[in-house]
């Protein structure tokens, strides 16, 4: 198996001391899936979220990151931000804002440190899996730690 290289957001993780398990996996596959590296790692899949990047009609960017079976209610985002409406940021302006590409992006080292919000039934799982940083790449960390590390709050932000 080859050495696994450290993504930013790892970085970020071990100069904050903070524990964390990483997983990778290769795939030919343009799009990569959080649930079948769990699955693969024997993790549970209800832990995986995806992150979301969400603009304010001001332009103001917003991070969502919710369960990946979910689908984010736009008005519940909004209310978290504090804004009257957003809308979804175009995949083609994410590696710009955020420094991560679509099926990479992490809520941890993105280029700027948006405000972002974690789904509040999240909390109940202790712990979560998001991406890695890059596409195949996965971290299971705890919930707490993740907030800490990127001053997070937790929200209502999924559809029913």
């Amino acid at each position: 198996m080859p050495k696994q290289t450290k993504t930013n957001a790892m970085r970020i993780l071990d100069r904050n001391k903070v524990e964390y398990d990483s997983f990778q996996y290769f795939t030919d596959e343009e799009s990569t899936d959080g649930t079948l590296v769990a699955r693969m790692n024997n993790r549970d899949t209800s832990l995986v979220h995806k992150t979301l990047v969400a603009k304010s009609v001001k332009n103001e960017l917003y991070v969502f990151v919710i369960p990946i079976n979910k689908e984010l209610d736009l008005k519940k985002a909004a209310l978290a931000a504090g804004e009257k409406k957003i809308e979804m940021l175009p995949h083609k302006e994410l590696l710009k804002y955020t420094g991560y590409i679509k099926g990479g992006c992490s809520p941890i080292g993105m280029k700027k440190q948006y405000p972002t919000f974690l789904e509040l039934s999240s909390e109940e799982l202790g712990k979560m899996i998001v991406s890695g940083g890059k596409k195949g790449q996965i971290i299971e960390i705890e919930i707490d730690d993740l907030l800490s590390t990127i001053k997070g709050q937790l929200k209502d932000l999924v559809k029913l």
